[in-house]
């Protein structure tokens, strides 16, 4: 089997899960089941970043200290992954013992390459993307990503890692794998960030003002800015640096790279940039490729407390089931682009694709089904038309998996679903007297719901599953029993104004 990697980037467990989350963790696992199901090893990251200021400050505000308040809101991402039916291999916290060391081991390398040094850090600072601001990217003084925020200016003396000195091997990187960064204009984007001049980066804090940190190697006073500890969650999970065949079976060398990460926009220079020099200042082989989505809107405004449109993923899994926010976040998302979404606009979808799309398709083919009759192996004929239609559809979801096309993917397992409704309403199945013709298109029926359920697998594992387990054969003979309603239609108020 091959090898294959995949990592999200952690959360910060300064507040309870959010669809963004969601995105990003459904995303990740249906490239991991798609990897299973092709027949590769897989790995697949998860964890939470619970280090650096702003969890420092959460922590004293909600009166716990830091270690007690991160293992609140591990507990949590751990929930919301089970909820979600996140299919993981690790989950990794940047407080467990081995990241520490790992962390403290990757510093090492650094400073022996001669790319760490200290001195006076003077900057604009936003504590919720706990990164340095230049005037340019502040709109009327306040970060655009967290507006409500104070910008802080912050005077100490740090170390500093020599960013600087990797414009030209990034460029140079850049040039030699054209997708390393997905979509285009991300990458045109990191490119021009790149081509622009690097400035050092601080990679420390003082420990007598923020004392949250992993302790920096050879100097008490100092701990590891998050940033630096955090990136390094993606090799420490492996068994980095000890394990060294794991991690050059997943991780890949510098002429085989195998690692698959999925950011968030807000993420593109952190994992593109400073987390790729931060590899080659340690030695270490590239990422292979980063995947970049969008945000998630409600009302095409950003998600607040305030605006009251925050919208819990626990409660929609809870109402509709986890397959239904699946759905949504695979089908109606584009995977490169910000999307919008409410209630409204949900509900719509489940009902349109969900309950009147594969529920009744499956409805259907399943109540057909069990009339069959003495049907065995040696009566299997599929039509030549399906079998073709399913070898197409298969290809096309397979070939926008590779691509990271998750909406397109999906879109052609409903024209699959259509064919299959139109394939019931052309042959009025129902009304035919033969048994034996009728039992010849309720099986070709079945063999389409059958691939439309294995297709569905890493987008929405427990439908999947149960439609699997509908359709059995036993003894050469085949079994089909109809499952409970898969996708109860929403009857509550669905608004019909336009959108």
């Amino acid at each position: 089997m091959d090898k294959f990697y995949i990592t999200t980037t952690l959360p910060y467990v300064n507040a309870p899960p959010h669809l963004g989350h969601a995105l990003e963790f459904v995303q990740a696992d249906i490239i991991a089941r798609h990897h299973k199901i092709i027949g590769d090893e897989v790995f697949f990251n998860v964890g939470t970043d619970e280090h650096g200021l702003k969890i420092y400050r959460e922590a004293i505000k909600s009166r716990k200290n830091p270690q007690e308040y991160a293992d609140e809101y591990a507990a949590k991402f751990k929930k919301f992954c089970e909820a979600l039916n996140i299919n993981y291999t690790k989950f990794i916290r940047t407080t467990d013992l081995p990241h520490l060391k790992a962390a403290q081991e990757f510093w090492k390398r650094c400073d022996q390459n001669g790319d760490i040094y200290k001195g006076l850090y003077k900057v604009k600072y936003c504590v919720g993307c706990e990164l340095e601001k230049t005037e340019s990217e502040l709109i009327n003084g306040h970060c655009p990503i967290h507006p409500s925020l104070k910008i802080e200016l912050i005077e100490e003396e740090n170390y500093f890692f020599r960013f600087s000195r990797y414009q030209k091997p990034l460029l140079d990187f850049y040039a030699s794998c054209s997708d390393f960064v997905i979509p285009d204009f991300r990458f045109n984007e990191i490119k021009n960030f790149v081509a622009a001049g690097l400035q050092d980066f601080s990679v420390s804090r003082l420990k007598a003002k923020m004392p949250w940190g992993i302790p920096v190697p050879n100097d008490p006073e100092q701990v590891m800015y998050v940033w630096f500890d955090a990136l390094i969650n993606y090799i420490s999970t492996l068994g980095w640096p000890k394990e060294k065949e794991k991690f050059l079976a997943f991780w890949g060398s510098a002429g085989n790279p195998k690692a698959i990460q999925i950011a968030g926009k807000d993420n593109l220079r952190q994992q593109s940039a400073m987390w790729q020099a931060m590899l080659m200042s340690a030695g270490l082989p590239p990422s292979k490729q980063i995947i970049i989505h969008g945000f998630i809107t409600s009302g095409r405004e950003k998600m607040s407390k305030s605006r009251g449109n925050v919208v819990s993923p626990f409660v929609i899994i809870e109402k509709y089931g986890a397959d239904a926010l699946r759905f949504w976040l695979a089908h109606d998302m584009n995977p490169f682009e910000d999307g919008d979404f409410t209630l409204d606009k949900f509900k719509k979808s489940y009902n349109a694709n969900l309950a009147n799309g594969l529920g009744n398709f499956a409805s259907r083919v399943l109540t057909l089904g069990e009339k069959l009759k003495d049907l065995g192996r040696e009566q299997i004929l599929i039509e030549k038309e399906i079998e073709q239609k399913i070898k197409n559809v298969k290809e096309l979801v397979f070939q926008k998996l590779g691509g990271f096309k998750f909406n397109e993917a999906a879109k052609e397992i409903w024209d699959l679903i259509s064919f299959g409704d139109a394939y019931v309403n052309k042959t009025e199945v129902w009304a035919i007297k033969d048994e034996k013709i009728q039992n010849k298109i309720i099986f070709n029926l079945i063999v389409i719901l059958d691939n439309v359920a294995a297709l569905l697998k890493p987008f929405l594992p427990e439908t999947s599953e149960r439609i699997t387990k509908s359709i059995v054969w036993r003894n050469k003979t085949l079994f089909v029993k109809k499952p409970e309603i898969l996708f109860p239609r929403i009857t509550e108020h669905v608004s019909r104004s336009p959108e």
